[in-house]
């Protein structure tokens, strides 16, 4: 049995959140800059070399990358051999981001009742996800996720006879339906089967994977391209404004799902896409 204490995973959470908001993962910085080497647009070329000065300035003077420093969620995926020590892992989590956030002066955007509206003053709790299987590893993930993306995301319940048509007139219909509000360039998350919640939690977690990583199915990294393509031929390009670089990839996962369903959820990133990751 492999112990790990809470204050590992405190400090864990915290150098990520410090990371997340600070520095643009690497993909998604290469990504920008071969979609602008492609982009025919003069005005799509100009902004995503300002987004990607902007992310250079972000690591420069220590500031955040956007001003919306997201409500965060968290993957904890651990083995079933791990015994967590000293205290609660949520407080832990919940804690390491108090500490992230104030020491990094981000903006502090949770309320801590979705009616009452009451800012909680510190940007948590967070959404915290556990992933456990077998072994003793243990790895932490920090996907904090502003509100402009994160609104524009949606859910539906297609008919199992829509099928794979259904699916694609469903991503470019969200995409489309997004406009400029989501600040395209976009990732966009796809999660196809399970239940309500499963759908959407995969199509979450498909943010979380680099945008220059195919799924390992071959049929759906085909449908990972051609959704891609579809969604450039909208024409919206960065923030709205026009241009062949609507997003960046499209990421899909997939579950089991009973006979009568088809769930579909689509969930949207925008070009400052920021995740970091660790392992304990």
């Amino acid at each position: 049995m492999r112990e790990i204490h809470c204050e590992q995973i405190k400090a864990a959470v915290k150098d990520c959140v410090l990371k997340a908001n600070l520095e643009l993962p690497g993909d998604i910085v290469i990504a920008l800059q071969e979609a602008a080497e492609k982009e025919e647009s003069p005005r799509a070329r100009s902004l995503m070399k300002i987004m990607l000065d902007n992310a250079e300035m972000a690591i420069q003077q220590q500031m955040a990358v956007c001003q919306d420093t997201g409500l965060v969620a968290v993957t904890i995926c651990m083995g079933q051999d791990v015994h967590i020590v000293g205290g609660d892992i949520s407080e832990a989590v919940n804690a390491g981001i108090r500490d992230g956030y104030r020491e990094g002066w981000f903006r502090q955007s949770v309320v801590s009742d979705p009616l009452e509206r009451i800012n909680s003053g510190d940007n948590t709790p967070a959404v915290i996800h556990y992933e456990v299987s077998a072994g003793d590893h243990f790895s932490i993930t920090v996907f904090p996720k502003g509100a402009g993306s994160e609104n524009m995301g949606q859910l539906t319940m297609l008919k199992p006879s829509q099928g794979l048509e259904g699916v694609r007139e469903f991503v470019v219909k969200v995409v489309k339906e997004a406009g400029g509000n989501a600040c395209p360039p976009l990732v966009v998350g796809v999660g196809i089967g399970g239940n309500m919640e499963m759908a959407a939690y995969m199509a979450k977690k498909a943010l979380l994977r680099p945008v220059d990583r195919r799924h390992p199915k071959n049929e759906l990294a085909a449908l990972e391209i051609e959704l891609l393509g579809l969604v450039n031929q909208l024409g919206l390009g960065p923030q709205g404004l026009g241009g062949e670089s609507t997003a960046l990839a499209v990421n899909i996962e997939t579950y089991p799902t009973h006979i009568a369903c088809l769930p579909v959820a689509v969930s949207l990133s925008c070009h400052a896409t920021r995740r970091s990751s660790c392992e304990l």
